[in-house]
């Protein structure tokens, strides 16, 4: 029987067994990250540096950009680490800030584009509002409680959670230290409590959805309402990198928390956390720069910029 006190670190799951596989999954998670960091080190660079960018728009963008970074940082240098190290270990203390900074920036991007769903609410069906509903002090206050929600959620969750006794051992079936796997090492009858908090979260996590749905519900309304097809044209692709990145992003948790027990496995489990965990923050900067000409424009000049002065 293991405790807490005496754990001092955890063996997280290897993607590979062999030394040439753990090597070929170091340098594709590290094309990955650096991929992950250049895209959205770009963005949030345009969008500081060029003024035209200045809207509720891409002020949220920015924040869900930051969010992306810390996301996959928080992951995959560990894995990257394992990999060319050939170890499983993480540390009892490593582990929970892994699980903490997880939950934290997993969370606050949900209650982030969340916001972003009301902000094309707002420009589509209350466009003579926009302003007034969205000022900049506004927009400073709701990236505010998105980010303050999820850290009070994320303390909450970490202390709940670490605070349980420990006593199934000290293998975490996953790649980094997930609530899942770490609810599996406590003991059996002392776990209802996280149950309890995993619950609510996903009362609170379904209310988001309910929300985010009926405000596409008003926007596709009012889409429908306008006159011009160029109009419709340009309302839509202003929600279509929005509408891709939450699809991608509740599609690979949905099915990461709710698939059937039947078809679960450790390296389905891996694959799939992988999935909602690493490939949303390296391709969110591709789906809102590719349709989003501004973006674009401002990548150009940037650019340019660099370039100008290196010569």
């Amino acid at each position: 029987m293991l405790n807490n006190r005496s754990i001092t670190h955890f063996l997280l799951l290897a993607f590979a067994d062999t030394r040439e596989l753990q090597l070929l999954h170091f340098w594709l998670f590290l094309g990955i990250y650096l991929a992950a960091l250049l895209g959205n080190g770009l963005i949030i660079t345009a969008i500081a540096c060029d003024h035209h960018l200045h809207t509720p728009m891409y002020f949220f963008l920015l924040n869900l950009s930051l969010l992306d970074v810390g996301s996959i940082s928080t992951t995959l240098p560990k894995a990257m680490a394992n990999s060319l190290w050939d170890t499983r270990d993480i540390s009892y203390l490593g582990c929970a800030a892994q699980f903490f900074f997880f939950i934290f920036f997993i969370s606050a991007e949900f209650f982030l584009l969340t916001i972003m769903a009301y902000d094309r609410y707002v420009a589509i069906c209350q466009p003579l509002h926009y302003g007034t509903l969205l000022g900049s002090r506004a927009c400073v206050h709701m990236a505010a409680a998105a980010w303050g929600t999820a850290l009070l959620y994320s303390l909450l969750h970490t202390a709940n959670t670490f605070s349980l006794p420990l006593c199934q051992g000290i293998a975490v079936d996953q790649f980094f230290c997930e609530v899942p796997q770490i609810l599996k090492l406590s003991c059996s009858d002392s776990y209802l409590r996280e149950v309890g908090l995993l619950v609510v979260s996903v009362c609170l996590g379904f209310g988001c959805f309910v929300f985010i749905m009926l405000s596409y519900v008003q926007i596709f309304r009012a889409m429908l309402r306008i006159p011009s097809e160029q109009g419709q044209h340009k309302a839509f692709s202003t929600c279509l990198p929005h509408l891709a990145v939450l699809s991608l992003f509740v599609s690979t948790v949905t099915f990461a928390y709710l698939k059937p027990p039947s078809i679960s496995s450790p390296s389905l489990d891996m694959v799939v956390s992988f999935l909602y965990s690493v490939v949303p923050p390296a391709v969110n900067p591709l789906i809102y720069s590719m349709r989003n000409q501004e973006i674009k424009d401002a990548l150009k000049k940037l650019i340019q910029s660099v370039v100008s002065q290196q010569e």
